[in-house]
């Protein structure tokens, strides 16, 4: 014998015995000296045969509705002879229900579709009670016409081919649960930007599943030196010394960065045999099995991962695979996510020296600034705030936000910020700075354009002078505790104004009370919410500071830490709080706001009515809020109409003056101001007249009215004494 079972014999024949193969025999013949091949010496007839295989024969006559089964068809169903009538019906004591549903939907669907043939598995149940998967395949005999009349084939026992099957199955559905644990760990970690996110992916719901594990444990290596940085599913408090240790073989994980070798260990014994360090706790290890993977992304260790397991178990050599796949893509997430915290750190502390270190100190009020990065991306962004010290004891207050999330974004807001606080030091006006703010912007080497707010505070007497470019207006909360977002006339974002040849800021005067508090936003972030509306943000926002505390830094962190963080805006936020004191100013203070409405501005009567609603409601006007309304537009209509100037309204609460006749209650004073020299001449229109009833209407709605002369021009004022005051 040579030892190849695959050889032919002298004569060119294969052998099954000695490994050959059936499909492989050519010579089919009489062998090489031309005798016949020899017959076998046991014949072995056709029902031997399959009885040998355990396949038995039926024969189903639909005329005579009879079913014969031979011996070995029995042995398949598990029935004697003696048990068996010769009827379809006698074998529905081993086949279920079930099974005998999917036998009949079988031969029905091979009748409906004319087929010759059919084949099903089922089960049976034998007399033991034990279940038995069977295969059938039957040949559907017809007549000439078409008519099934008879069906004969082969029953048999199929369950060890099916256990192969089922084995496959198994092999495959392992196959397909792995690959699906290692997309749907690439897939967490895949949006995982910093290490935070990284360790929230691997301790979140399901984060120790993802890697077939009851517990988990992460560390980084740093220099020489292991610490941990994530831990799930371990009982008890883990001990100090384990948090963070040196570099050596007497921990696993330490262990397993150090020799760059993944360590698969099948019980706790196994693990404490070999790190008798880890004794004094075993309380905190579970009792199964264990597996220390190093981190090696680039050839660089970063870390180690540790899994743990509530049972024993043998790792084969798919597991190890599995773990072994699993950990690089730990290590190259962790080691993206090292390098973005490393950028962001240096993004952040370039942002930290752009904003101003200390709020200064303010005669008659009180300032709180907060500020909170994106929460997506380096956590970087181009919003900013101010307080600058004014000549004449003023405040400016100043919030932006430069566009873009970037360190560029952060670059240009110092600049930025810097030039509109140099500016505003000069003493000039919100709306002269904000124009020399954008032409600044505009000569940057920058596509960038920025929003801004600019106040100009005088606490002494409580006037606020706004200017606005393409940001949000203030929101005043009054002593009242009543709050409204004033319309503040504003321009386009700084740079693009300059730009489009439209830098120009209109400035608007508001009074904030004493016990009045001012917010100012940077940007969207504090009122946006992602999916919903910005005016629900607004009303939200103006909700939150009614019901808030009155302590200023109280309600500066509410509003920061609460209302933005639930909002889940992954925007940038900055916010400057500012409070009058209720016993700032030595003399009192007039409420009053100004407006400018320029003459080829349609909307800006529509605006300076939805000022005066709004500033007539904090009042208390009452029923005189309308005929103020009137008074006002059809001065405002006079002076865009007769002359060629805009308009300039200043509305003011006077007090009252015991002891000067009609002056027992407080007044409204009404002031529209124009530069024509030009007087006004109240006339008597008649019936069919078109004009000339505006001085009419405003001198019978108001308490008294006139005319004064301003410098270049003039000012029609009238006056309204509040109701219910005596």
């Amino acid at each position: 014998m040579t030892g190849d079972h695959d050889a032919p014999d002298s004569a060119g024949r294969y052998d099954p015995r000695r490994g050959g193969g059936l499909f492989r025999a050519t010579d089919t013949g009489p062998d090489d000296d031309g005798t016949d091949l020899p017959p076998p010496l046991d014949p072995i007839g056709l029902g031997d045969r399959l009885a040998l295989n355990k396949t038995g024969t039926f024969d189903w006559d639909l005329d005579r509705e009879t079913l014969e089964l031979d011996a070995c068809g029995l042995e398949v169903f598990d029935l004697r002879p003696d048990e068996y009538d010769g009827r379809p019906a006698s074998l529905a004591a081993r086949i279920p229900p079930e099974e005998g549903y999917r036998l009949d939907a079988a031969v029905s669907q091979a009748v409906q579709d004319g087929a010759p043939s059919y084949g099903v598995y089922f089960r049976v149940h034998c007399r033991d009670g034990t279940p038995r998967w069977t295969h059938t395949q039957g040949h559907l005999l017809r007549d000439g016409e078409g008519r099934l009349y008879r069906i004969v084939g082969l029953v048999r026992e199929a369950g060890t081919e099916l256990a192969d099957s089922v084995l496959l199955r198994s092999l495959q559905e392992n196959r397909q649960r792995q690959t699906a644990m290692v997309q749907q760990t690439t897939a967490a970690l895949s949006r995982a930007l910093s290490v935070a996110d990284v360790t929230r992916v691997l301790t979140g719901t399901g984060g120790a599943r993802r890697f077939g594990a009851d517990a988990l444990i992460l560390g980084l290596v740093d220099n020489d030196r292991f610490e941990v940085i994530a831990i799930t599913g371990l009982p008890g408090t883990t001990p100090e010394d384990m948090m963070a240790s040196r570099l050596d073989d007497t921990l696993p994980l330490s262990d397993a960065a150090l020799s760059r070798r993944a360590a698969f260990l099948s019980s706790r014994g196994e693990l404490l045999a070999r790190y008798p360090r880890l004794r004094p706790y075993l309380d905190r290890i579970p009792t199964g099995s264990a597996v220390f993977l190093p981190l090696v992304a680039q050839d660089r260790v970063v870390g180690a991962l540790g899994l743990f397991n509530a049972e024993p178990k043998q790792h084969t050599a798919e597991d190890r695979n599995l773990a072994l796949a699993l950990a690089g893509v730990v290590a190259q997430s962790l080691q993206r996510a090292t390098l973005f915290d490393q950028e962001r750190e240096f993004a952040t502390g370039l942002q930290a020296t752009m904003l101003p270190r200390l709020v200064p100190d303010i005669a008659g009020g009180e300032v709180a600034v907060r500020y909170h990065a994106a929460s997506t991306g380096r956590d970087i962004g181009g919003d900013w705030y101010d307080v600058i010290p004014l000549p004449q004891g003023r405040t400016g207050l100043v919030v932006g936000d430069v566009q873009g999330h970037d360190t560029h974004a952060a670059a240009v807001m110092g600049q930025l910020r810097i030039a509109l606080r140099a500016y505003a030091t000069e003493g000039h006006t919100p709306e002269t700075v904000l124009v020399r703010a954008s032409r600044f912007l505009a000569e940057l080497e920058t596509e960038r354009f920025a929003t801004c707010t600019y106040v100009q505070a005088d606490l002494e007497s409580g006037a606020l002078h706004v200017a606005r470019a393409g940001h949000l207006g203030p929101l005043i909360w009054d002593a009242a505790g009543h709050t409204d977002w004033h319309p503040v006339r504003g321009g386009l974002p700084l740079g693009l104004a300059t730009a489009f040849g439209q830098d120009h800021f209109p400035e608007t005067q508001l009074f904030l009370e004493p016990g009045s508090r001012l917010l100012l936003l940077c940007t969207d972030g504090l009122v946006e919410t992602p999916g919903e509306d910005i005016t629900a943000g607004i009303d939200a926002l103006a909700a939150a500071v009614r019901e808030g505390p009155a302590e200023l830094e109280a309600l500066a962190d509410r509003l920061s830490d609460q209302l933005w963080a639930r909002s889940g805006s992954t925007d940038d936020m900055a916010l400057v709080l500012l409070h009058r004191h209720p016993s700032a100013g030595t003399t009192p203070t007039t409420p009053r706001f100004r407006l400018h409405v320029h003459q080829a501005d349609p909307s800006g009567a529509s605006e300076v009515r939805a000022m005066l609603r709004r500033t007539m409601d904090q009042w208390r006007a009452g029923s005189l809020a309308y005929d103020i309304e009137v008074a006002a537009t059809e001065l405002i209509t006079n002076a865009l109409t007769h002359t060629d100037s805009g308009a300039l309204i200043t509305v003011e609460l006077l007090p009252a003056r015991p002891g000067v006749p009609g002056g027992a209650r407080r007044r409204i004073r009404l002031e529209v101001e124009d530069r024509s020299s030009r007087w006004p001449r109240r006339r008597t229109p008649g019936e069919t007249a078109t004009s000339g009833r505006g001085l009419m209407m405003v001198e019978a709605l108001s308490d008294s009215w006139g005319a004064e002369p301003r410098g270049s021009g003039k000012a029609l004022w009238c006056e309204f004494a509040l109701p219910g005051e005596e």
